[in-house]
């Protein structure tokens, strides 16, 4: 106990703690001197890695036109999904008005892109506004496919023992009560991922652990039965954490099976059918926590942007050197975020680690200058593995684990690491929203 009380003391006195998560610093965001310039930039899409970006280039960038398109009003703090599922946070505590943190001195257009154009630099908007650039910024996130799979829509999110906390504040809401009546009912869990890149990919796993946990601490988990379906041969793609997953579900009595990708579900019949090497197999659910398939938007897809061949072009991620997260072929044009092309990088923490690379790349490039930042493909996943505790997951491009704190264990399942995803993320990720780190 007493130790426990040293790691808690330590823990508060670190101003920085939610670095180790989203790599965010909350100092005063201080750069150097701003360079002049009349360059006209885009940046197409006003989530988290949009609405960062622009902040930094309004501090870095003097006389420079920065325009965001995007017509979304409201910002989801997606981190805090998981949260919500988990029936701790409300869904008001994962929104937030968009306006409260567009910078001052950026227009905001708040249409949808409809069409990119980057061989005539310009971009098209879905009120028929062709808007010209000199760089590009694509960040528009991406798209949560749920029709790819057969049965499969939105509106069935919290029906029939369907959960998915990806859709939205509310989808994850609508898990939660989900999850807690399978809980009192008891029955067949079924867990899963898609074949696709995605956003978070610790998202499943912490939401098949914190069912069980759930289980365990109303005294039913005999009453429950949970299997994780992976389309590939691990849980996790960085190869310690993988480990450790796969001993923690055997530890626990969570079922995991390989090569089992999602093609179809019939809700009415509660059966979910899988793709195989050994052929189709259904599978039958009192819970269904359905991840769907993600990719590009109709407007990067549709556009010369994205990947010609390759294992990202199937979804049309964007065509982006890894290290600069230049387009190879458009070289006024970056992307950051999800939309991005690149081996790692769909989370929260890679955007803080992103804008700053493509911050300095542009204002390097503006300047005539050589590009020398470097994104690493620093990822954090805060693997919450039970209500209370969670494991720090750091790691690059090279699956190397990469802890900001010598303190925390990335593989053991510890209460700060708990705290760090419940207390500290958020203000972090909203300091970077309006430029700092």
């Amino acid at each position: 106990m007493t130790t426990n009380k040293i790691d808690r003391r330590a823990f508060l006195k670190l101003s920085a703690a939610a670095a180790a998560l989203s790599g965010v610093t909350l100092g005063s965001g201080a750069h150097a001197a701003p360079v002049s310039t009349n360059a006209r930039i885009v940046v197409a899409g006003a989530g988290a890695a949009g609405v960062a970006m622009a902040s930094q280039l309004r501090r870095r960038l003097d006389g420079a036109s920065i325009t965001v398109i995007d017509a979304k009003t409201t910002h989801w703090f997606q981190p805090g999904f998981t949260l919500v599922a988990a029936g701790i946070w409300d869904t008001s505590r994962v929104q937030v008005e968009n306006a409260a943190y567009m910078p001052d001195g950026v227009e905001w257009i708040k249409e949808q892109v409809a069409a990119f154009a980057p061989d005539s630099n310009t971009v098209t908007t879905s009120g028929g506004r062709t808007v010209p650039y000199d760089y590009l910024i694509v960040a528009t996130g991406l798209i949560l496919d749920y029709e790819r799979i057969e049965g499969m829509e939105r509106s069935l999110i919290g029906q029939h023992g369907i959960t998915s906390i990806y859709a939205g504040p509310e989808a994850a809401r609508a898990s939660f009560e989900v999850m807690d009546d399978f809980v009192g009912k008891g029955g067949e869990g079924v867990f899963l991922r898609p074949h696709t890149e995605m956003k978070c990919a610790g998202a499943p796993l912490k939401f098949t652990f914190l069912t069980e946990d759930r289980a365990r601490l109303r005294g039913r988990r005999d009453s429950v039965t949970l299997n994780y379906y992976a389309p590939f041969t691990n849980l996790f793609a960085v190869p310690p954490v993988h480990t450790k997953v796969e001993q923690l579900f055997t530890e626990r009595e969570i079922g995991f099976h390989y090569k089992h990708t999602l093609r179809a579900i019939d809700p009415a019949r509660k059966v979910a059918t899988f793709e195989t090497p050994e052929g189709m197999k259904e599978v039958g659910w009192d819970l269904l926590h359905l991840v769907p398939p993600m990719r590009a938007p109709d407007a990067v897809l549709n556009s010369a942007l994205p990947w010609q061949d390759g294992p990202l072009a199937a979804d049309g991620w964007i065509e982006v050197d890894k290290s600069s997260l230049q387009h190879k072929r458009f070289a006024n044009v970056f992307a950051i975020g999800d939309i991005a092309g690149v081996p790692k990088g769909k989370t929260a923490a890679s955007v803080k680690w992103q804008v700053p690379v493509v911050a300095e790349n542009l204002t390097a490039l503006i300047t005539g200058k050589d590009m020398t930042a470097v994104y690493n493909g620093y990822t954090s996943c805060p693997m919450v593995s039970g209500y209370g505790r969670a494991m720090l997951v750091e790691f690059d491009y090279e699956n190397r684990l990469t802890p900001s704190f010598p303190f925390i264990d990335p593989l053991k399942e510890l209460w700060v690491s708990w705290t760090i995803e419940e207390q500290a993320l958020k203000p972090a990720y909203l300091a970077m929203l309006r430029g700092h780190g």
